[in-house]
């Protein structure tokens, strides 16, 4: 259980839309830290094996995309998705998912990943290192309630999700919030 622990501190190489660059792929590279996606916030983290992957790309990520209003409702200043894919990727999935909520943070060397104890073999799939899927709730940098899929493995057989899908977030954080 990573209740309790610090997030990493890492450098996110990402990349984004500045028109100032000009021609027809107006981006630049701008380095983000961790403590400028979790300094101060209330967020929810979701990790999964790649952008672009069936589970990923038709029910975990768009659906914490439909539920992010009711998110916020919940005390919820972000959400973001974390991958072991480059920034080019990331960027190139979340325009192909029409994204206006949930943020996209490329950790393309894993480390970060790596860091949390979630990087994984996925040679049986041609991946090579991912991350294990998982999610958390992180206030200020601190892991306030984890979800991690079972089966944790290298070169798993299955991919399971449902621990870490938005819908069961939802029901524990507002279980907690009755309690």
């Amino acid at each position: 259980m990573l209740i309790g622990k610090k997030v990493p501190d890492v450098t996110f190489r990402t990349r984004v839309r500045d028109e100032s660059v000009g021609g027809p792929n107006p981006f630049r590279w701008q380095d983000m830290t961790s403590a400028d996606y979790f300094k101060g916030k209330r967020v929810i983290l979701f990790s999964l094996p790649g952008a672009f992957t069936p589970t990923c790309s038709t029910y975990q990520l768009p659906d914490f995309e439909k539920m992010y209003p009711e998110f916020k409702a919940e005390g919820i200043d972000e959400i973001y998705c974390i991958s072991v894919n480059d920034a080019f990727v990331m960027n190139a999935w979340g325009k192909s998912q029409n994204l206006n909520n949930v943020k996209l943070i490329p950790d393309g060397s894993g480390e970060f990943t790596r860091k949390m104890g979630m990087l994984v073999h996925k040679d049986n799939l041609g991946f090579g290192m991912r991350s294990w899927r998982y999610a958390a709730i992180i206030n200020d940098g601190l892991v306030e309630q984890w979800f991690e899929e079972e089966g944790y493995s290298d070169n798993c057989d299955s991919d399971p999700y449902g621990v870490s899908s938005p819908q069961n977030i939802m029901e524990k954080l507002k279980a907690k919030i009755a309690a």
